[in-house]
């Protein structure tokens, strides 16, 4: 496949990388029933195929997203997927790495989109911000759950609880976006960072993101035990045999991901 297209999302192959697009500019990209499902068909698709090893998700338009579609929720419809949670991937995230290309807002669960993501990358005029307390709810997109282990603890207090938008620029300072871009350059510099990623080894990529979000859960006396699980493998790998060779031979590695 190189590309194919639904009413909302658009998804490019370019090689290893997947770009998946939210393509519903006039309403912001909100995420309605359709497009969550949409989404949640990409991310089981970049997880699914082993020739692709990273994904990129970002919004068509002046906005990246800007949450929920209200008119579709007052319709009766509730903007998840299956397994997946909101937007197809708050509640599950792809276990191969995602990088975020933010232009514009990406608020309410737009920004919860960006924080289910690994990486983000953010054109400077790009805004954040969970401002459901403003409208006397709650962020239960993963907003809460996820925005302390991304930045400080009172800096996620305060973002949170004022509702306020937050700049690219204070996002990039408080440890949150990976790289600020000039606008309109987000999606560039993405690609530039996932075809980085994607010439390391695929098995090893994925194993060290696995490593990275779960081991905040693990004990102390139990965290190499868990790690040797998920590394064991990898070091076992054809792929690992490989890397190790092609640096002997002074070359460039040509992974199997296996």
């Amino acid at each position: 496949m190189s590309d194919t297209a639904s009413p909302s999302v658009l998804v490019r192959e370019e090689g290893p990388i997947l770009v998946i697009t939210i393509n519903r500019p006039q309403v912001r990209n909100a995420i309605d029933k359709g497009t969550a499902e949409a989404l949640a068909v990409a991310f089981d698709e970049l997880d699914s195929r082993p020739e692709l090893s990273i994904g990129i998700i970002t919004g068509e338009g002046p906005s990246f997203c800007t949450g929920m579609d209200l008119k579709a929720f007052l319709a009766g419809e509730r903007p998840t997927a299956r397994g997946r949670g909101f937007a197809g991937i708050v509640e599950r995230p792809p276990a191969k790495p995602v990088i975020a290309a933010v232009e514009g807002h990406a608020i309410a669960g737009g920004f919860e989109i960006v924080l289910a993501c690994d990486l983000i990358v953010a054109g400077e005029g790009a805004t954040f911000g969970l401002p459901e307390v403003k409208r006397g709810l709650v962020a239960a997109g993963g907003g809460l759950l996820r925005l302390p282990h991304r930045i400080p603890y009172h800096v996620a207090m305060e973002w949170t609880l004022t509702g306020r938008n937050v700049s690219a620029h204070e996002a990039h300072a408080a440890g949150l976006v990976a790289r600020v871009t000039a606008d309109g350059k987000a999606l560039e510099a993405a690609r530039e960072l996932a075809e980085q990623i994607s010439a390391n080894g695929p098995l090893a990529v994925q194993a060290s993101k696995t490593i990275l979000t779960r081991s905040r859960q693990w004990a102390d006396d139990e965290a190499f035990d868990r790690q040797r699980e998920i590394s064991e493998p990898v070091r076992a790998s054809a792929d690992a045999r490989e890397g190790a060779t092609a640096f002997k031979e002074k070359r460039q590695p040509v992974w199997k991901g296996i």
